[in-house]
This record gives C-alpha cells, structure tokens and sequence, in this order.
C-alpha cells in the first residue's frame, strides 16, 4: 500500500504502525470461537460510574497512526463538482425486456438475442447493465468476472437494479474483481468496483478491488441494499459512503480488506446490521457528521473495533466488539458515539480489546455508554458508564483465517458455524482438514439436529459421566445416530471415519433407499463395509453425501476431516427442511 503526502487534497491519509499481537483470552477452550450478536442484557448498576482518565499529548498522534487503516480526512475539497471520467459501457442494438437478465463469464455471449435464459446468458454484467431497466435483476452464475472476462470497471449499478448471486452461500464462487476511475463529488477521483446508485440491491457476490487505494462498493447520496454478500482482499476498504448516502448494509462479511471494512463520511446516514468485520485495520470508520445506526455485527480482530471522528455521532446497538488488536472503539476530534442512554440501553458487548475498550479520545466530549458490557478498567477519557451483563446469542457470520474464498467447503462451515453447531479455535483458525473423533461427532450432530429419544440410554464403559462429551454422546446414542461397540465401549477420542459419519447421519434420520445398486457412482464402491451398504445407499440418493476433490471418489475408510464432517451435516439439515440447498459440483446427485 502506498503513502500519500499530508499536504495533498485527498480522500484518505494511508498510514502504517506496528501490529500488536493479541493474545486470546485463555478462557476459550479449543473449539470455541463463539462470536454472535448482542441482544439481550441484564443491568447490574443503576448508577453512572464516571471514568476520566487524563489523556498524554502522544495519544492523538498515536490514534491517527494506524496499521492498515484508513483515517477519514477534513482537508477533501468536500464542496467541488467533478464529471464523472468513467469509460464507457457497451450498447447493444436490442434491448431485453424480460425483469430477469441471466449472465455466465464462461458459457455467456454478449450479443443480442442471449441474456433471457440461463442456457443462454449474457458473458459480462457490463453488457446486461445496457439492457438493463429499473426492476431488472440480473442473476450472475458462478464464475470470476473481471476485466479480462469482458468487465468495463467501475460497474454502474443503474437505479433499481438488483445484481444477484447466491445469497445462501454470500456470494461464494461468485467474484467480481477489479477497479476503475470514478470522480466522487465529495472525495475527488476514486478508483472503485461498482457504483451503486439509487434504489439499487447487490446480494449474493464476493467483491475485491486489488488496485492501490482500492474500494470494493462506492455509494454517493444513494440509497442501496447490500446483503449476504463478502468482501475481502480490497486494497482500501469493502463500502464506502458519503455524501448523504443512506444505505442498508446487512448480513455481509468483511474480512481481511486493508483498510477498513466499511468507511462512512461526510452527512451519510444509513444502517450498519449483522454484519462480521474481522482482520482488517478499522472495522468500520465513521467521520464527517454522520449518523450510522450500528447494530448487531460482530466487529472482531482488527487492528480498532470502530474508529469514529470529526463530528460523527453513530448510534451503537448490541454489537460484539471483542479481540481487537488496540482498542474496541475509539472517538477522537468531536466524535460524541452514542452508546446507550437510560432509554434506550446500549446492548453492546465490548470487551477483551487489547489496549481499551472504550477510548474517549475527545478531550472534551463525555460519551454517554448506558447498559454495555465493558471492562471498566479499559475504559480512557470521559465516559459515563452504566455497566450490564449482555447474553450472547447463537447467530451471525463467521470467518476463519485458514478458510479462503475459494475454499471447497467455506459455505458449509460457515453456516454451521453462525448457528453455534460448529466452532473455530482460539486463534482464529477452523482447521478444516484435521480429523473429527467420535465424541466431537456426537456433539456436532446433538447441536446440529436436536434428535429425538428413541431408545434407551446405556452406561458406556469408557465415558465417564464427566467426560466432557458424556451427554452429548448418551443423546446420539438415544437418538440412533451413534452406537457403541460390542465390548461396551464406545471409543470417544477415536477418529471416525468417512462412512461412519454417513452411516450415523443416515440412520439416524431414518433414511433408506429402494435401490441399494446406487453406490455403483463410487469408483471405490467395493470398499464400502457390508454394514454400511444400505445406509451409504441412502445417504447418497437423499444428497448427504459431498465428495471433493472428485465426487465419484467416496473414500469410505478414510478419516472424515472437520471440513467433510461440516458439509455433511449441512446437507443433513437440507434433508430435514431445516437449510436451504446450496450448489456444489462435489455434491453426489446421482438417483
């Protein structure tokens, strides 16, 4: 990343510092990376308790080096008018009506006539934008859309258009990357991925802009819907709003962008909800006079939680912001963050950052922090504190560092992991090609499918009734997802393997299949135990069964990773009603 000049007219003041190692709370057991939204909290104090920690002359400077991040700057000409330098866009000479526009990077042509089916789709959005009317959706099938798949950049998102994905897998497969020239009026020449402009919905899509000073979404005094989508990789930041912006930024991922996951500045406005920022530099950046409502995401492991300053006055409700590697969030200049009042109680968990909490680094505004769970003694400047006890709730999205986009399984983890049936480690990784042992197995599918007794209970001779995994095992048991062995045992910390785990999941969700000849998809069919025909069988011709790198290969006999152990059960719960199907060329179809 590149530095810019501090006395040259600019958008942003790219900087750089040390970064702090942080160290896990040793609270967190192995599997637990359990982050969720905050909602619900218990006061313990009616009183305020008043902190005011004298602030050093160094503090201010020191808050404006930050590793990575990006500093929203007072010195942008925020009155000039540009034109808009954009390159552009290809016409075709007839333009589709239809409100569904289908486009395919790899089968698509950009000529007219295509565009009205997904066997016939356009190649490039570029192409379905000049055909595009308000109240079109243009439906992007996997594949990488880049300039060099036919993409003009920036993309202009014309008012009313939706560009849609696969929202069940926020956008997995489905990359746009890429950047190009746009004159803002608020912050001069931009270099952004698309443009989005009033009344307009993006879903569905991963979003990366590699150039220098990159920025994924760029919304200029509009009003977009962004959701279930993920960003990662930019240069700058994920979303950028300015101007009166007012956007709905929901259920979106945010990780390891360079800059910030979400910059807001100048007047904007708009709702910040149930989004995961993690690993970046400021989670989310908020300046000029804006008023964000910023609820429910889970802001963890970036260099600062928020970072809010000029005059901004954010509203903050029932966020997690924990594990930063500085401070969880941090107002400097006039910033006045409202973060809960007597009224309207904040909600927010804010806790185990490693320098503050909260940091009041105003001098001269009090910030007025009503019913949040802090640590007091990470508290500096003024703060009129009132403390709670916030309840953290199963739900919203996870990333783990050693999960990459285009990961096979990334979808399947994820959705286990927002729900709390499947967890990471303390140090931010999933570690998805370890193996699972039958007790984690039992626990997983306790959580995942909440079984039904259906048998009684048996004392196993080598679970003890304080083994950690002891009721999660007697609950299989009783349910017929697990037995034991014949000598009594039940062999907690052995590995299961790849056809046990079908085995289990088939028997017990009572799945069977009328045709047993089936598992002749299997190259590796003649591995598959006697025992385990007629489930594996089953499990195949219900979609339980996901096979990568090769779908015909079942390995049977191989240890099931945590990865395999995760897309299985996700095709379990699609089996129940309980998951919407997602899309895999490793999923076994066959009837």
């Amino acid at each position: 990343m590149g530095f810019m000049p501090a006395d040259k007219i600019a958008s942003f003041n790219l900087v750089r510092h040390t970064v702090i190692q942080h160290i896990t709370d040793s609270k967190m057991k192995h599997q637990s990376f359990k982050t969720a939204s905050a909602k619900n909290f218990r006061f313990l104090s009616r009183n305020y308790l008043r902190h005011t920690v004298r602030i050093t002359a160094g503090l201010t400077a020191l808050l404006v080096v930050s590793g990575g991040s990006i500093v929203l700057s007072g010195e942008v000409n925020a009155g000039a008018t540009h034109s808009q330098n954009i390159a552009p866009t290809l016409t075709a000479q007839v333009p589709t009506t239809a409100t569904v526009i289908y486009v395919n990077p790899t089968t698509g042509a950009d000529t007219a006539g295509a565009g009205t089916t997904a066997n016939a789709p356009y190649k490039s959005i570029t192409f379905a934008l000049s055909q595009a009317q308000p109240g079109t959706t243009i439906q992007l099938a996997p594949g990488n859309y880049t300039q060099e798949s036919g993409e003009t950049f920036p993309i202009l998102l014309k008012p009313g258009v939706t560009l849609q994905g696969d929202e069940a897998s926020r956008g997995q497969g489905i990359l746009i990357s890429g950047g190009g020239f746009y004159t803002s009026r608020t912050f001069a020449r931009q270099d952004i991925t698309i443009l989005a402009e009033q009344n307009t919905t993006i879903t569905g899509v991963t979003i990366t802009n590699p150039n220098q000073r990159g920025t994924g979404i760029w919304i200029e005094s509009t009003n977009p819907t962004i959701k279930n989508s993920t960003f990662i990789n930019s240069i700058r930041e994920g979303v950028f709003v300015t101007g009166t912006g007012n956007p709905k930024i929901e259920s979106n991922i945010f990780v390891q962008n360079k800059g910030n996951g979400v910059s807001i500045a100048k007047s904007a406005q708009g709702e910040i909800r149930s989004n995961l920022f993690q690993d970046t530099g400021f989670g989310i950046a908020i300046g000029g006079t804006s008023t964000p409502l910023v609820v429910e995401n889970q802001i963890i492991e970036n260099q600062d939680g928020l970072f809010i300053s000029e005059s901004a006055k954010p509203v903050l409700r029932k966020n997690v912001i924990q594990n930063n590697k500085r401070d969880g969030v941090v107002a400097t200049v006039s910033a006045l963050p409202d973060l809960g009042t007597n009224e309207n109680p904040g909600g927010n968990l804010i806790r185990n950052n490693v320098r503050y909490d909260v940091n009041n680094a105003t001098k001269t505004g009090t910030i007025l922090a009503v019913g949040n769970d802090i640590d007091q003694k990470r508290i500096a400047g003024s703060v009129d504190f009132v403390a709670a006890v916030v309840d953290v709730p199963p739900g919203g999205a996870v990333a783990f560092k050693d999960v990459p986009a285009n990961y096979w399984a990334k979808v399947y983890i994820e959705a286990l992991a927002s729900q709390n049936i499947i967890a990471g480690f303390p140090d931010g990784t999933f570690k998805p090609n370890e193996p699972v042992t039958r007790a984690q197995f039992a626990t997983i599918i306790t959580k995942a499918l909440t079984p039904p007794t259906k048998r009684p209970a048996i004392q196993f001779k080598d679970v003890a009734s304080n083994f950690w995994a002891y009721a999660a095992i007697q609950s299989a048991y009783q349910s017929q997802f697990v037995s034991g062995y014949p000598d009594g045992t039940f062999k907690p910390q052995q590995q299961i393997p790849r056809v046990q785990a079908l085995v289990a999941l088939a028997n017990g969700l009572g799945l069977t299949a009328n045709n047993q000849s089936v598992i002749s998809f299997y190259v590796d069919a003649a591995q598959i135990p006697d025992y385990a025909i007629a489930p594996v069988a089953a499990a195949t011709v219900r979609q339980l069964v996901i096979n990568y790198p090769t779908a015909k290969q079942l390995n049977p006999n191989r240890q099931a990773t945590r990865a395999e152990v995760a897309a299985f059960v996700y095709q379990a719960l699609v089996n129940t009603g309980r998951a919407q199907p997602i899309p895999s060329s490793y999923l076994v179809t066959v009837q």
